[in-house]
This record gives C-alpha cells, sequence and structure tokens, in this order.
C-alpha cells in the first residue's frame, strides 16, 4: 500500500462508513436492492452454485445474498475428528508458531497477542504462548459465515471495540498492529485441542458482525471492551463444523491454538486458498511432542531452506534429527516427528547425520 493509501486509512471515518454501507445492505426496496446486488455479482462474480437459493435477486435484502446459506452438502468435512478444518471460506495470510507473545502479521510486520486479545489477555494470553496461529482472509466474493475449526465448549466471549481498517493484504502490510487495533470478537474455547480461540476481525465496510448467540454484536455502543453474556450451559457446546457467527460484508478470521496441542498441515503457506472444512491441521495429543528432556537444548530444523524460512522450528524429538524434503503423507510414520513449523515441509528424522542444537525461539 502507497503511503497515500495508509494516510487515507488513517483518516477515513471507518465507523461512519461502516454505518452507512450497513444501512444500504438492508435495504428491501427492490429496485435499490437488485441495482446493489447486480453490481456486487458484476464486480467480484460469487459463485452461486453451492447457494440453497442460486438466484442473487431471490434474496429480500443484500445482506441476507451476502451471508447466505449454503447447500448441507456443499462443505464436507475432511478426515475425522482429529483433523482441524477451515472455519472459513479464504485465503491463508499467515500462519505458524506464537514467539516471544507475537504474532506475525506481515513480512516485517508483527502484533502482540496481549494486544490482540485486549481484555482477554490476564486470563487467556498465557495459555497461547508458544502456540500456533492462522490468519485467513475473506474475499468480498467468499461465503462469510464462520464455523468450528473442531469441537469446543465456548468459554469466553468479548468485544474490543476499535478502528476499522480495510484487512487485505496491501492493507496489513502497511498499517501497523492492524489485527490488534480494529475491532473484533474474541470467542475463547476449551476442546479436544486444548484452549482455542476463534477471533472475527472486522473492517473497512463490514456493517457488522454476528455470533449464533447473540445476534449482531456490532455496530455496538459504547464501544468500550467487555465481556458478552455466555449462553445457558447447555448451548455452549459446539461441534466442527457447526456455524458460530457471520460477517455482515467481508474481513479476516485469527485461529489461536496452544503450545504442542495443533500440528498445523505441512503444506499450508501463506497464499494458500481453503474452503470451510478443509483440512489446515491435526490435532496433537498431550505430551505426543514432549522434547527434549528439562534443562537439555532443544532440536531445531537445520535444513538451510528451513532454517531461513521458520526460524530453526524445533523438532518434536529429543534425538539427533536431521531433514529431508517430503511431500505431506498421511500417516506420518511414527519413528520420523515433523518439524513443528507449518510453513516448512521438511520431516525430522532420528539418529541421522546432523546434532542438536538450541533452537532460535
Amino acid at each position: 500500500m502507497s503511503s497515500i493509501g495508509v494516510l487515507l486509512q488513517h483518516v477515513l471515518p471507518h465507523h461512519l462508513i461502516s454505518r452507512v454501507v450497513l444501512g444500504f445492505t438492508r435495504v428491501r426496496f427492490r429496485p435499490v436492492k437488485n441495482l446493489i446486488t447486480r453490481l456486487f455479482v458484476r464486480g467480484f462474480r460469487p459463485d452461486m452454485s453451492d447457494a440453497v437459493e442460486p438466484d442473487p435477486l431471490a434474496y429480500p435484502d443484500f445482506n441476507a445474498f451476502f451471508t447466505r446459506a449454503l447447500r448441507a452438502d456443499a462443505r464436507p468435512l475432511a478426515g475425522d475428528a482429529g483433523t482441524l478444518a477451515s472455519p472459513v471460506d479464504g485465503t491463508v495470510s499467515q500462519l505458524g508458531p506464537i514467539r516471544d507473545g507475537t504474532l506475525l502479521q506481515a513480512k516485517g510486520r508483527d502484533y502482540t497477542l496481549d494486544a490482540l486479545l485486549a481484555g482477554a489477555a490476564p486470563a487467556w494470553a498465557p495459555r497461547f504462548h508458544d502456540g500456533s496461529f492462522a490468519t485467513i482472509y475473506l474475499a468480498p466474493y467468499n461465503y462469510h459465515r464462520i464455523h468450528m475449526p473442531t469441537d469446543g465448549t465456548l468459554r469466553e466471549l468479548w468485544y474490543v471495540p476499535g478502528r476499522l481498517f480495510s484487512v487485505n493484504a496491501s492493507a496489513a502490510a502497511g498499517v501497523r498492529d492492524l489485527f490488534a487495533r480494529n475491532e473484533r470478537l474474541v470467542l475463547l474455547f476449551e476442546g479436544p485441542v486444548g484452549a482455542f480461540a476463534v477471533i472475527f476481525v472486522g473492517a473497512l465496510n463490514v456493517g457488522s458482525m454476528a455470533t449464533v448467540w447473540h445476534g449482531d454484536v456490532t455496530p455496538r455502543r459504547p464501544r468500550r471492551a467487555c465481556p458478552l453474556p455466555l449462553p445457558p450451559e447447555a448451548d455452549r457446546f459446539r461441534a466442527r463444523g457447526a456455524e458460530i457467527g457471520r460477517f455482515n460484508m467481508g474481513s479476516t478470521v485469527i485461529l489461536l491454538f496452544a503450545r504442542d496441542r495443533a500440528d498445523l498441515a505441512a503444506g499450508l503457506a501463506s497464499g494458500n486458498v481453503r474452503r470451510m472444512g478443509e483440512q489446515i491441521g491435526r490435532i496433537q495429543s498431550p505430551g505426543s511432542h514432549a522434547g527434549p528432556k528439562p534443562g537439555g537444548p532443544r532440536l531445531a530444523c537445520r535444513h538451510f531452506d528451513c532454517a531461513r524460512g521458520c526460524c530453526g522450528s524445533r523438532v518434536s524429538s529429543s534425538v539427533n534429527a536431521a531433514c529431508w524434503k517430503s511431500k505431506p503423507r498421511s500417516p506420518w510414520p511414527a519413528a520420523s516427528p515433523m518439524c513443528r513449523s507449518p510453513r516448512c515441509g521438511w520431516m525430522a528424522v532420528p539418529r541421522a547425520s546432523c546434532t542438536p542444537r538450541p533452537s532460535m525461539r
């Protein structure tokens, strides 16, 4: 994004623009509604073949069209209960380990876990330290409902006020602390994968964000960080693939996982397109990657490309290790743990030619 573009991002009245857009998206006067819908379809060419109602003009307003439901068979869930599923249709913008309490936003830019979680940070940030994250961008033409990546029970839900910067790739590269500054909903769960978070990040023109428990949460007055009321205990559990919310216009979802509880897919990388239900990783059993004994050095993948690309991510073994290039295959041999960086794609091999070194984390 150019310096002029970055400046405009800072001076635009984000919330006013988004409220105007919200009003237009809910107009039911047919000539206006149809005009807005036709212009959108012409500009973004959304795929309507998997929608319950494939005719864009059949919806009562533009927002109903934008948040359209899909056919029951349109997004099958990959794998088994241990598979982490993409919660949305979108493009992976960044993913990887949470190092020293920071997440990567774009090349040369990162932001802190504490800032992202805001009021939820004191209780939850320690649970995600040294864990992993994935950021998925939803373009305007994508399906805009958000689903569970794995089974989980809702434990907390926070509204965090903020700006509404654009969240596309150029804005992520140009606006400092973008995701920690934008308005967002922080949904915190516990499940077979341990503690995990699904964070809805608002953006310019996102008229509102909604959950299945609260309906529309934004726009909201007053705009101050606060926990939202939890639903009754019997209604807090959601199975993998269940809908939990939606964006009324496009934005970004951030997933957080605890340390040693999620293995993001080795082939998953920035720029990859995923549809809801497709595999993004596997649940890791507690203690299955215990690493070296206390006080000993952590092992790190030592292949040049791996070390350059993932900063020496440690491997999940306490024995000497080397790496070789291998396409992902399932299941992995039990004696061959992978480099833990989801961006590596090399597999660590016990008792090979290289020796352990302290990791760079």
